[in-house]
């Protein structure tokens, strides 16, 4: 899962970005409208986490462009505007959720994930092919009723090649989804990844290499 969060105050937007990573999820970050505007432009997200008072170009403005898209993100407004017009208001201007400062983090996670499953063409929560059972939101996976003990990095290379099947995910497709906007495209990260999950996932083999090509569970 792609997040982008949207926030000018740096600090939080760090801790946010991290929080969110240690569930698995790939994060990119901007600190103003403008910039997450271009981020919009090039990169695919599945949720934008958006507070409202930004500098640039202001976070309600920035809402309605993304609503007017046709394969949009869908948006969480985190934003210090707590009163009940605020809510109503920022719904108002099409966000998908609203969700006041200070917040509680276990809520956030759980709202981005209910947001995920919520957009057109989103995938059931939980995910199927080759004796393989992932749940994203239960953070559990097994194959033929073995539970799998997974790092943060390999459960969400597993979720991505899952929601791809029975398709090829490219290397750097995966570096997008799993590493974010951060990522070296030069770096075996993917490959040393996906070798340790091969391994857990043991016999027989599932993931299917094809170079040039990418990967895929077979």
């Amino acid at each position: 899962m792609r997040i982008l969060v949207v926030e000018d105050d740096h600090a939080l937007a760090e801790v946010v970005a991290e929080g969110l990573r240690d569930q698995g999820m790939a994060v990119d970050l901007a600190h103003d409208g403008l910039a997450a505007a271009a981020k919009l432009d090039l990169t695919t997200h599945d949720v934008v986490v958006l507070d409202r008072d930004l500098p640039g170009l202001h976070g309600d403005t920035l809402c309605q462009m993304i609503t007017k898209q046709a394969d949009r993100p869908m948006v969480l407004m985190l934003t210090a505007a707590s009163a009940p017009g605020d809510r109503v208001s920022g719904l108002t201007l099409g966000a998908d959720d609203y969700l006041a400062k200070p917040f509680h983090f276990p809520e956030l996670i759980l709202r981005i994930h209910a947001l995920a499953r919520r957009k057109p063409h989103a995938r059931p929560r939980t995910l199927h092919a080759a004796g393989i059972e992932l749940d994203p939101v239960r953070r559990t996976a097994v194959r033929d009723g073995r539970q799998l003990d997974l790092s943060v990095k390999e459960f969400a290379v597993l979720e991505a090649l899952l929601r791809t099947s029975p398709g090829f995910l490219s290397t750097e497709t995966l570096l997008e989804q799993v590493w974010d906007e951060n990522a070296d495209p030069f770096t075996n990260t993917a490959t040393v990844t996906v070798g340790r999950l091969r391994r857990k996932l043991g016999e027989p083999p599932v993931i299917e290499t094809t170079p040039g090509i990418g990967y895929r569970i077979a």
